[in-house]
């Protein structure tokens, strides 16, 4: 733990994304606090006003305080990152656990269907699943999750395809242990290392990919605020409201760019290959 906490902290651009995501954690938990106006106040006498004392981040074409929305746009953009990678990360583990320890048939036929699954580009695979189930926050969420598992199912099959061979799967083997406690207690935990790195990535793809669906019109509906809808409405008024597409812009290039150094950072930390002290 100590070499890993050494090596973590020389990784200062990990540091600072791993700082942003706390802050952007601390954020999202207490915008209802820190927010100085409710996110869905129409207001039609600050239409449109530019950045200034009253409206840090100037308001929308509805009046409303941008600022506000962005605040409690960071709960919805965080929980679809958090919950969707959760499904991901779940229902990876548990097929690649699966495949790897078994082997044999069960192996190839879940192998082949994570090929056909990864040949299928995934943008347009939940932009097909969302317009027939139709858009909500829960929905987004189950479908970005379900949808983005084959990476850690191969992550977890590689390591149980390693560490099933090992001495002290094959002594548990021989004191009688079941394939369940086997698989929970022995192979899995010495495999959570880089499930734990994938899922943090994971959470950044699903915040992208919950904007993108948000901006094109079949994400998070309004007036609920998310980052991709508050940019739609930038889109339409960008000649003349240039900060409506700006903030929420770089909110979600910061949130990516962040989770995606702390995810970098906590591999390179974690995986012993690299050290050299």
């Amino acid at each position: 733990m100590k070499i890993f906490w050494k090596r973590f902290k020389r990784n200062k651009l990990a540091v600072a994304g791993g700082v942003i995501v706390v802050v952007l954690f601390v954020i999202a938990v207490l915008a209802p606090f820190i927010s100085p106006f409710n996110p869905n106040d129409i207001d039609r006498k600050h239409i449109l006003e530019p950045p200034g004392a009253r409206h840090p981040l100037g308001t929308d074409d509805l009046g409303r305080d941008v600022l506000s929305r962005m605040l409690y746009g960071s709960r919805i953009s965080l929980a679809v990152g958090f919950i969707a990678a959760g499904i991901a990360t779940i229902t990876g583990m548990l097929l690649g656990a699966v495949s790897g320890y078994y082997g044999g048939w069960t192996d190839r036929a879940m192998m082949r269907f994570i090929d056909i699954m990864l040949s299928i580009p995934t943008f347009f695979l939940v932009l097909a699943v969302i317009a027939f189930v139709g858009p909500s926050i829960w929905n987004i969420m189950i479908v970005i999750g379900f949808t983005s598992w084959m990476g850690v199912a191969r992550l977890v099959r590689a390591e149980f395809l390693s560490l099933k061979e090992r001495e002290f799967v094959l002594a548990a083997k021989a004191l009688g242990a079941s394939d369940m406690r086997i698989i929970l207690r022995h192979i899995m935990v010495n495999s959570m290392a880089p499930v734990f790195v994938s899922a943090i990535l994971g959470v950044a793809s699903a915040i992208l990919v919950e904007s993108a669906l948000s901006f094109l019109g079949i994400g998070v509906q309004p007036p609920t605020p998310s980052w991709g809808n508050m940019l739609t409405s930038g889109k339409d008024n960008i000649e003349i409201a240039w900060w409506l597409s700006l903030f929420p812009g770089i909110a979600i290039l910061i949130t990516v760019l962040s989770y995606n150094l702390f995810g970098e950072g906590l591999r390179d930390a974690l995986d012993p290959r690299l050290w050299r002290d």
